[in-house]
């Protein structure tokens, strides 16, 4: 048995340095075997996951010895941190260690659904002109909404100010006498969605904030408005915006997270066949880069943790 158990990909380099001379288990496939995870975890004091590992009641049973939990990430609602903190296990995210990565994420998305080009490469290579289809717009000018502004929103606000746009941002956890509202007007959450050429989330799932992107508040977005998704998945009701798009209500989407994850069947259907729409199997936070400094700071988080 193993004193540190990873369940999902990490940065080698991490393993080999930081956890060096610690009895460590790294298998990324534990997350997709059950049986063989809670057997893993019998006698281990650390487990180190990413997003799909769910560390609920049934997993905390399997560990009795397991003293702190690290999060290759910052979303933590996979990991019941309630129940942590009652059987005085500590939880420790890479808080901040991936923010760059998302930031440019959304702005490349709403770079790549406001040029609208980005999907000719088939049609040319077919031997078609699709030249004045694809006339798009510039970001510089346009006004981007921010749904919560956290860090990584705010570092995602520099950036799209340094590219012309106006930034918007809500945020009703966030003092009014906060410094970071001066890179951003304060506005409702209504107000952002009826006024902004692109809409990004930057909220964690909670029962408050599940499907506040539903068919309602989808109507009230301009019909050229782009909506953009790498917070959580469970945030947009993704049937809703599937309906959106094809019905020429919005003007584009980028979802890199999902209600189900990996993609449902059904969800998949329903997104066939929109060519305004970005999918991808959340990856804006994990890049080369970012892999680096999230396993880095996650292993040390953990190791501090073991040896107080």
């Amino acid at each position: 048995m193993s004193d540190i158990v990873i369940s999902e990909f990490m940065d080698q380099a991490a393993i080999d340095t930081v956890l060096r001379g610690r009895d460590v288990l790294y298998d990324p496939k534990l997350v997709d075997d059950k049986d063989r995870l809670y057997a893993a975890l019998a006698d281990c004091r650390a487990l180190l996951v990413r997003n799909r590992t769910q560390v609920r009641a049934p997993l905390l049973n399997a560990a009795p010895h397991l003293k702190v939990v690290g999060r290759l990430g910052v979303g933590l609602d996979n990991i019941d941190v309630d129940d942590c903190a009652a059987r005085k296990i500590t939880v420790r995210p890479a808080s901040g260690a991936n923010d760059l990565s998302v930031a440019e994420y959304v702005i490349t998305a709403a770079l790549l659904l406001r040029r609208r080009a980005w999907y000719a490469t088939s049609r040319l290579a077919r031997g078609e002109w699709p030249r004045m289809e694809l006339i798009g717009r510039e970001l510089s000018g346009a006004r981007l909404g921010l749904i919560g502004f956290g860090a990584i929103a705010r570092l995602t606000a520099t950036m799209a100010a340094a590219m012309g746009m106006t930034v918007a941002a809500f945020d009703p956890f966030l003092p009014v006498d906060h410094a970071a509202w001066v890179n951003a007007t304060r506005q409702s959450f209504e107000e952002i969605l009826a006024s902004c050429d692109v809409v990004s989330l930057h909220t964690p799932l909670t029962p408050q904030t599940r499907r506040m992107l539903d068919a309602a508040a989808l109507r009230r977005m301009r019909s050229s408005a782009i909506l953009i998704n790498a917070a959580r998945g469970g945030i947009v009701d993704e049937a809703a915006l599937a309906a959106a798009l094809s019905s020429g209500h919005l003007g584009g989407a980028a979802l890199d997270v999902f209600e189900t994850e990996p993609l449902s069947l059904a969800t998949a259907a329903a997104f066939k066949g929109i060519p305004n729409l970005i999918l991808t199997p959340h990856i804006a936070g994990v890049t080369e880069e970012s892999n680096v400094r999230v396993s880095e700071v996650t292993a040390r988080a953990v190791i501090a943790a073991l040896d107080a």
